[in-house]
């Protein structure tokens, strides 16, 4: 297999899996994969799935590549958290929210890490692009804190609400619009609802 040949038929998607490539080239060998990576060409991103070295040229490309090699899921969580302002640290590791198993896979371009929800906890993202139109799915502010609070149950008491140096704007932002009560009710849980009730308390104070 000749390597321009293959990278005109994906050069848009900037990166792919093994299926996607014996759909397109039926009889495709994986021994090219090997190869092209040794030549510089290819990035391996996870099993199964691979990226042309020159993406890491995009601004952003991490976030498409999370969608895509773990899917469905859409970022959440503390990368959320993080550039929204809603906590004073930066995140390195992409952390994502999926339905499938909790996964972690770690290449070239960084670390990417899936907290499982059920299936029906899987709302309150929208759809962004890198790279001129690359799609991937993040969370609203109010749905990444609300993953959040319910996927790490020991944060539970004030204290160890207020160790989170939860922005004090952006959390007023979230109680004046609803946003933060309405994701929270969506979840059903006696547990998430009680943190909720507990952060309105102190920043109302």
């Amino acid at each position: 297999m000749n390597y321009q040949t293959f990278r005109s038929s994906f050069t848009r998607y900037a990166c792919f899996s093994v299926d996607q490539a014996a759909a397109v080239f039926p009889g495709f060998s994986r021994a090219n994969f090997g190869e092209w990576i040794r030549q510089g060409y290819l990035v391996r991103l996870r099993r199964g799935w691979y990226a042309f070295a020159e993406a890491a040229d995009i601004p952003g490309i991490c976030d498409y590549f999370a969608g895509r090699i773990y899917a469905p899921s859409y970022l959440s969580c503390e990368s959320v958290m993080s550039r929204c302002g809603l906590i004073p640290e930066s995140v390195v590791q992409i952390t994502s929210v999926t339905s499938l198993k909790t996964a972690e896979f770690s290449n070239i371009f960084g670390e990417f890490s899936y907290r499982t929800v059920k299936p029906e906890l899987m709302f309150g993202y929208d759809v962004q692009t890198v790279g001129g139109g690359l799609p991937f799915h993040v969370a609203s502010p109010a749905k990444a804190l609300c993953d959040f609070l319910y996927l790490n149950p020991h944060y539970s008491s004030s204290a160890e609400l207020e160790g989170l140096r939860l922005d004090e704007d952006v959390m007023d932002d979230l109680f004046r619009d609803g946003s933060l009560e309405n994701v929270a009710r969506r979840f059903s849980s006696h547990s998430l609802s009680t943190k909720i009730e507990t952060l309105k308390e102190m920043f109302a104070s």
